[in-house]
């Protein structure tokens, strides 16, 4: 198999889905703990106030980790935990809490990867105009340098956010997530250009300040495009959908959120079909977004399946009647990982991690005690046999990180939607290894090799 000899295997969360003690030893309100109080914005009134206690119990869960042999750890820092209201005063209990983490991951032989942004933007910062504020990518910078003082010495990988197209997107087009605006196109885009402009200055403080050589990359959603065939017509149409902008779909366009960052450039279809609608974007700010880069992350669960159509225009291709899904009702399509990491390197030439990847499923112990996962096994098998045919092709792809590490709060979904390789009983905060982590301990121990027994 063509795994490379120091591939990166791993398991990510998020600070917010697993932390719990939302209101302890100092740690400021995100807008996700108010966002959880309005009625009608997450499944049965669910919340992080205790999630999976790993604010408590994160010694235990490092021992899990161990035991399922990972090589290194992707989380994220609360940055309501660090610094209550977002600038300013430090949370000492906070920032210890991380580093109490940090040092728990190496002494058990786990690279840890910190995401410095994963969603739960401080509240008091958001009163004050939160993304849409054009100081808030100074606040960024004041909480990275914050965290990179404390934490590089030990912390060789940083990601500076995590899913822009869902945390401004879902946050503050559509409303279905914190802070749960519902803003004009003008704002939603001027609040990304802010996020952009927060991740270049982030990379700036990084380089400047780690007291160690440092590996800093980005996290981006891939929208991953498909190809129906393998013929020159149909790969051409996915290439030229999976890097298009329309006017409606700009929250997810791929290339409105990686050329910036990756090129220096908004793409020109989304220029021309979002003219009115564009932020000021004032001199300087696209080389400061353009930071050079040591990997490209993204996170990818699925693809849209597309053909040639009339004058090679792509056409989306209906899915079959009864096609495979997650329980979340994702359709499952292996080639994500091939198409997605190949389009990628080829337009943007960075090592790629996937740093998400994984299946919600209907899981629960068994008579007999374990919890038997099958499905996320061949879920995970079949994307990963794709993943090494683009390794096989080219692509230099250098890690993977399985989403989750646990069952934790699925965020608008709340508890309703299990991901973990370790099960959650989040009554009683028992946690059972899944069959699926044993076979991925195995699958780590191969470095791979064990995709061949089909």
């Amino acid at each position: 198999m063509g795994f490379p000899e120091k591939f990166i295997w791993g398991a990510a969360t998020a600070s917010y889905q697993i932390e719990g003690a939302a209101f302890e030893n100092g740690k400021g309100l995100s807008v996700w703990d108010t966002f959880c109080r309005k009625p009608g914005t997450v499944f049965q009134r669910h919340n992080g106030d205790i999630a999976c206690d790993h604010y408590h119990q994160y010694q235990e869960d490092v021992q899990l980790m161990k035991e399922l042999g990972l090589q290194a750890y992707r989380f994220s820092i609360s940055w309501p935990r660090v610094l209550p209201e977002g600038v300013g005063r430090l949370n000492k209990e906070g920032l210890d809490f991380y580093d109490q983490l940090t040092d728990e991951l190496l002494d058990n032989g786990i690279k840890p990867i910190i995401t410095l942004f994963h969603w739960d933007y401080p509240y008091e910062l958001y009163t004050r105009g939160g993304w849409i504020n054009p100081e808030s990518p100074d606040w960024f910078a004041e909480y990275t340098k914050t965290v990179v003082e404390r934490l590089s010495d030990r912390v060789e990988y940083w990601v500076t956010l995590n899913e822009p197209q869902c945390f401004i997107g879902l946050g503050h087009y559509s409303g279905e997530h914190a802070p749960g605006l519902k803003l004009s196109m003008d704002e939603v885009l001027a609040a990304g250009h802010h996020a952009l402009l927060a991740h270049g200055l982030s990379v700036q403080v990084i380089r400047d300040l780690s007291k160690q050589k440092c590996k800093i990359g980005y996290a981006p959603v891939g929208s991953v495009v498909i190809p129906e065939t393998e013929t020159n017509e149909d790969i051409e149409a996915a290439r030229r959908l999976a890097f298009s902008t329309s006017k409606h779909q700009a929250v997810w366009s791929n290339s409105w959120w990686m050329d910036p960052v990756f090129l220096g450039s908004y793409p020109e279809d989304g220029l021309k079909l979002l003219e009115e609608h564009l932020p000021t974007i004032k001199a300087g700010d696209l080389e400061t977004i353009n930071q050079p880069l040591d990997f490209f992350g993204v996170n990818i669960y699925r693809g849209t399946v597309v053909r040639a159509g009339l004058n090679g225009q792509p056409e989306k291709v209906k899915l079959d009647a009864g096609y495979p899904r997650t329980a979340i009702n994702w359709p499952v399509t292996p080639k994500a990982l091939y198409w997605g990491p190949r389009f990628f390197y080829e337009r943007y030439q960075k090592p790629i991690i996937i740093m998400e990847n994984g299946l919600s499923n209907q899981d629960w112990p068994s008579l007999d005690g374990a919890v038997h996962d099958p499905q996320r096994i061949d879920f995970t098998h079949r994307y990963l046999l794709e993943l090494e045919r683009a390794i096989r092709d080219g692509v230099d792809i250098q890690g993977y990180f399985h989403w989750s590490l646990m069952d934790n709060f699925e965020w608008a979904e709340g508890y309703n939607e299990r991901f973990g390789l370790v099960y959650v009983d989040f009554q009683t905060q028992k946690r059972i290894i899944k069959d699926s982590g044993y076979w991925y301990k195995r699958l780590i121990e191969s470095n791979g090799r064990i995709l061949e027994n089909k």
